[in-house]
């Protein structure tokens, strides 16, 4: 590596991490004075606080890596503008071009380590955060006990279940109707089912008392009565496909849940005949997000490339106005997606790509390409 290439790196890692550490800061400042009357309320002490935001910090750092990325790049590029270095830099025949490399090699670094970090490390430190304020501060408390559960198990099965008790893993007063695929009108069999227990070890459930309804098209009806079943023993059922974890997940927020669990959650939810389409967006933009931290480079570039004077204040300025922007986009954009109005992949993506056109039109407008 040449020692321009090495001074350039130093200058961007300094800012970059300057720029994390203020806006950690910044965040936990906030955030505590929030929350501080209720750690009082509930009588939660220093050790307390510590451990919470030590389980917060890496959602934050999730959320304000591009951020510092921003900065960082606006912070380096004003700084080289202002002291006329870029300037010495071009006369030399050396590009814009030229000159970004290290700073998108280091960008590609983060992105990589974003993508790891945010789909396993940042929702296993989530899942400990969220704990704490459901044993300590009554928030996001998950039931012990669910009522009325109502799901689409496939899509000609819908389950109905009274009550489940998460700790003995057993369904109460569960009914469930099956409908002709052909004609989802038409009613086939309803299996009226005083307990389900789940069998770790067959993976399925347990049936205990059902009675079963058969009706044909004449709208007579056969009716039978068993004691203990599977379900897979039962020919006009042969499935239940939701399972515990499923109950639970869907009690979870999806910050908790790990890319790969949310992937496999995806997967048993369209198997089943269910609408998808807010998960898929929770987790395609898992994925896209870390590559906001590329993104805000080349969008940084082609903002303060020509800058000539501004201080540190306007930089902070500019990446805070223009991070609510596209966090603003995202939400957005999430709104559309979630009701499947967007395609998912798009609705994850929509914000990178519109940002990526403004940054590449801007440069153009700037005539940087030629630079």
């Amino acid at each position: 590596m040449k020692i321009l290439d090495k001074y350039i790196l130093t200058q961007f890692t300094r800012n970059f991490l300057f720029g994390i550490i203020c806006f950690i800061a910044i965040f936990i400042l906030v955030d505590l004075f929030e929350n501080l009357d209720k750690f009082l309320d509930k009588n939660l002490g220093f050790i307390f606080i510590v451990r919470y935001y030590f389980y917060f910090i890496p959602e934050i750092l999730k959320l304000i890596t591009p951020v510092g990325m921003l900065l960082a790049t606006l912070f380096t590029m004003s700084k080289f503008n202002n002291f006329s270095e870029l300037i010495a830099i071009n006369s030399s025949g050396i590009s814009l071009y030229r000159f970004s490399v290290p700073i998108f090699l280091f960008g590609v670094l983060i992105t990589l380590l974003s993508l790891y970090f945010n789909g396993w490390v940042v929702p296993k430190t989530n899942s400990q955060k969220f704990s704490l304020e459901r044993a300590y501060m009554d928030k996001n408390k998950l039931p012990g006990i669910i009522l009325n559960l109502h799901v689409e198990d496939s899509n000609n099965q819908i389950l109905s279940i009274g009550s489940y008790n998460e700790t003995d893993r057993i369904a109460s007063n569960a009914s469930l109707q099956v409908f002709d695929k052909k004609n989802l009108s038409h009613l086939l069999y309803r299996f009226d089912i005083r307990s389900m227990v789940w069998d770790s070890l067959k993976q399925e459930w347990m049936l205990i008392k059902v009675s079963e309804r058969k009706f044909d098209s004449l709208l007579t009806e056969d009716f039978l009565i068993k004691d203990t079943v599977y379900a897979s023993q039962i020919p006009e059922l042969n499935k239940i496909y939701l399972s515990p974890t499923k109950i639970i997940n869907s009690q979870l927020k999806p910050d908790e849940l790990l890319i790969s669990d949310l992937k496999d959650f995806i997967e048993t939810m369209e198997e089943s005949g269910q609408n998808v389409s807010k998960a898929k967006v929770d987790y395609y933009s898992k994925i896209s997000f870390p590559f906001a931290n590329i993104l805000v480079i080349l969008f940084g570039i082609s903002v303060s490339s020509t800058r000539q004077k501004g201080g540190a204040a306007i930089q902070f300025g500019i990446s805070i106005f223009i991070t609510f922007i596209y966090l603003g986009f995202i939400k957005i954009s999430q709104t559309f997606g979630y009701s499947g109005d967007i395609n998912p992949i798009l609705t994850a993506w929509l914000a990178n790509i519109t940002f990526f056109l403004f940054a590449v039109l801007n440069m153009f407008r700037l005539k940087l390409f030629w630079k």
